[in-house]
């Protein structure tokens, strides 16, 4: 089976073997989890929620774009947060990157995120 794959250079590189974002026979485009990872540098970057939920949605932005794909495209999104108590400040960010009618949305506090980061979004685009 061929996949038609997408990946962009000014999104973190894959460290592992899986697509960045790979589209299905049906047309959505499932995105990989983004981390807030400089992808200049491959290391986390530094601050609190908002700088790295506002790094993740910078890397999720160039991996759409690589789809021909922007946010209002975004049907569904799975958030993990490291901590709930990270909740508010993730969504102020988020909330500045979509517009109604919003997709639907997971948020699960999760153990632990690659890096002792704080967030880590994947969507799927139509």
């Amino acid at each position: 089976m061929s996949r038609d794959t997408f990946s962009s250079p000014d999104a973190p590189a894959a460290i592992g073997p899986y697509s960045q974002g790979v589209k299905s026979v049906h047309g959505l485009v499932f995105f990989s989890g983004q981390t807030p990872i400089d992808p200049k540098t491959g290391e986390l970057i530094a601050g609190g929620i908002s700088e790295q939920t506002e790094q993740v949605f910078k890397n999720l932005s160039a991996v759409l774009a690589a789809a021909g794909k922007n946010f209002d495209d975004v049907v569904k999104s799975n958030v993990y947060l490291s901590d709930m108590a990270h909740f508010a400040g993730m969504n102020a960010v988020y909330a500045g990157h979509f517009s109604a009618p919003y997709p639907a949305r997971t948020t699960v506090a999760v153990r632990e995120l690659p890096k002792s980061c704080l967030v880590e979004i994947d969507v799927i685009a139509q």
